[in-house]
């Protein structure tokens, strides 16, 4: 047990190694709506809730959405509508505002 606990700590160590390059920032030079996701959700997996949030913050609801829209959908077969709208919705709102958040007000990398 003490071996997979030192190699998963290894791994975690090592993951920002293997981020995939966002296309359209390679591209543009511009960051898209969902650039710092990998980061951010490597912190949350590391327990840095803060830092998390602080790379980018629609991390959580995202994971909600992809979490409780499918699970929703599949138990009550397929007449959870409303709520997977109002999900898409919210999320949706949050990555939009935090985008323009980002791109009007940048903050310094520490």
């Amino acid at each position: 047990m003490i071996y997979l606990l030192s190699a998963w700590s290894s791994f975690m160590d090592q993951a920002d190694n293997f981020f995939l390059t966002c296309p359209v920032k390679y591209l543009t030079g511009f960051d898209c709506p969902g650039c710092g996701f990998q980061r951010s959700l490597l912190a949350l997996i590391q327990g840095n809730m803060e830092e998390s949030l602080h790379l980018y913050p629609p991390t959580i609801p995202l994971l909600i959405t992809f979490i409780v829209g499918p699970s929703a959908n599949y138990l009550s077969k397929g007449n959870s509508d409303k709520l997977i709208k109002v999900l898409y919705l919210i999320t949706g709102s949050i990555v939009t505002i935090s985008y323009f958040f980002k791109m009007f007000f940048p903050h310094k990398h520490s």
